[in-house]
């Protein structure tokens, strides 16, 4: 497989041209960084020891920040790349990067491009998170014998399944990495069946991100205009949950005078088709937007539609709807943690594969509640809204338990220490 793999792929080059050119014209690539995409940098190898980091998207990035900051502390001496694959977490990494740190887009899977950006940024050691294994990247480090580790592995029972047809290639890759670190055993296990070598579990490093940021000033002015009105909260919207949030506002308004409803779209450029669909509700929509417009009286749901703000509306909001749980495309979840850190009790639907071990725990130490069906979820919110004592001792457990996981980041830089080491100093 991984021999037919790589004879494709050097015949791919016109395929992936066209790929990216669709990209472009849907929006999903910025046309001033495209050549990144094919290896190349307008940027130079800064002096020194490199150490590269590897995250797919938003969720991948959130836990990287944890992992850059960790490593750029223990080694002041040495500079990090991060690569992303999408325009949003291009954005989260240009706000959220330390100094030392240098943002790229990853390189599409061809041969040549991925031996151009190796060549051209030399990394004496990478870090790749999650579940990204791209045969042509993984077969160059190993090529250039690049040492390297994959943090914070996941792998479903699906793709478990699917790798074990392929388990003779799918071994050569997982040989690229001298250290494999899985959230949980049961993913420890699949990846040594697979023939990983030197697999631990560190749990999840999701568990060790700091609160999200918030603007002291935009806060102060966003409370000023709630003024003590009840709110309900939906948080990383999909396709589907801001249809949902925008019915139980309609059948809770009349109950709770003033309630605003907040959602916060996981990609803001779908904030018009949100509120197109609360015009369909005769419900009165506002917009942020970069001028950061705030609600007003009469407005019926907010919708943050901006980059980087959630942590604003996690520390104002007393709970919170976790998106891509109801979601149409089947859901897979978002990261209950960030809300849980900043005080704000978390509500989740049955659809969170993506990060079961935490919501699972958080449900399991009564952090968090799970609404199985849809039609739960209103009468839910109105439970919550009736019942601040409820509320509150749910918000306490949520927070504690973050509290309880914050050290995660601590077991990951112990076990890759000897690496670190070895590769940057």
């Amino acid at each position: 497989m991984l021999y037919l793999y790589k004879t494709i792929s050097k015949l791919s080059k016109p395929a992936l041209l066209a790929l990216l050119s669709r990209r472009l014209a849907k929006g999903k690539e910025d046309p001033s960084r495209i050549a990144e995409r094919k290896g190349k940098s307008e940027i130079a190898r800064p002096e020194g020891k490199l150490f590269w980091v590897h995250a797919a998207s938003v969720g991948e990035a959130q836990s990287a920040l944890v992992l850059i900051h960790g490593v750029l502390r223990q080694y002041p001496d040495a500079q990090c790349l991060v690569t992303t694959g999408t325009k949003t977490s291009a954005a989260l990494m240009r706000n959220k990067l330390p100094d030392r740190a240098i943002h790229q887009y990853y390189p599409l899977d061809h041969p040549k491009w991925a031996a151009r950006f190796l060549d051209h940024w030399r990394p004496d050691i990478c870090l790749w998170m999650e579940s990204e294994l791209w045969p042509n990247m993984l077969l160059a480090i190993q090529k250039r014998k690049i040492p390297a580790a994959l943090v914070n592995a996941r792998l479903s029972p699906r793709s478990y399944r699917r790798w074990k047809r392929f388990q003779s290639s799918i071994a050569t890759l997982l040989d690229s990495f001298g250290l494999i670190l899985a959230q949980r055993q049961a993913e420890a296990d699949y990846f040594i069946d697979l023939g990983a070598k030197n697999v631990l579990v560190s749990d999840n490093l999701k568990y060790s991100a700091k609160p999200l940021d918030c603007d002291e000033q935009d806060y102060n002015a966003l409370l000023k205009a709630l003024s003590g009105r009840p709110v309900v909260t939906y948080a990383s919207t999909h396709k589907g949950e801001e249809d949902l949030a925008c019915q139980i506002h309609s059948t809770l308004k009349d109950r709770f005078p003033g309630l605003l409803s907040i959602i916060v779209p996981r990609h803001p450029d779908r904030g018009h088709e949100v509120s197109r669909i609360c015009d369909e509700y005769h419900l009165d929509p506002v917009l942020r937007r970069l001028a950061k417009r705030v609600p007003d009286k009469d407005t019926d749901i907010y919708i943050v539609d901006t980059i980087g703000e959630l942590g604003l509306i996690y520390k104002m909001a007393p709970f919170a709807f976790i998106g891509r749980t109801f979601s149409d495309d089947g859901g897979g979840g978002h990261n209950p943690l960030e809300a849980a850190l900043l005080n704000c009790a978390v509500l989740h639907g049955p659809h969170y594969q993506n990060l079961s071990d935490i919501f699972e725990d958080m449900n399991s130490q009564n952090a968090a509640i799970q609404i199985h069906q849809k039609k739960d979820l209103g009468p839910t919110i109105e439970g919550l809204l009736h019942d601040p004592e409820r509320l509150a001792a749910l918000q306490k457990n949520a927070l504690d338990f973050a509290a309880r996981k914050s050290r995660v980041i601590d077991t990951v830089m112990d076990e890759i220490k000897p690496l670190l080491n070895d590769a940057l100093r």
